[in-house]
């Protein structure tokens, strides 16, 4: 099962971090769809984070070890770079979201 957990700011309820780890088995592997989405998404979000907010994202990853992937957003961002990393988290959240409400035998999203 993959799991996901979002921590939020407790002030201004911006995401601050994400953790995505485990596997899905929802397929043979090379070809698990919850796992692909999952990963697309992420991916394309710390990319566009980097590219659009031209803020390096602090990443720890490992795929050795049942998949791992946490990341974290500096403390000093600006006002412009806050809102840019935080329209991709949130975009990120609702997708995966809406992959765990399709699939939720693979998947659990939770928010702290």
């Amino acid at each position: 099962m993959i799991k996901g957990t979002f921590k939020r700011n407790k002030e201004n309820q911006a995401i601050e971090a994400f953790e995505i780890s485990g596997h899905a088995g929802s397929g043979p592997y090379g070809s698990d769809i919850v796992c692909a989405a999952v990963s697309a998404l992420t991916f394309s979000t710390v990319n566009g984070i980097a590219k659009l907010s031209q803020v390096e994202p602090l990443v720890d990853m490992d795929n050795d070890n049942e998949g791992y992937l946490y990341v974290t957003l500096k403390e000093d961002l600006s006002d412009k770079e806050l809102e840019i990393s935080q329209l991709l988290l949130e975009n990120l959240l609702l997708g995966l979201q809406d992959i765990q409400n399709e699939y939720n035998q693979f998947m659990m999203i939770q928010v702290n």
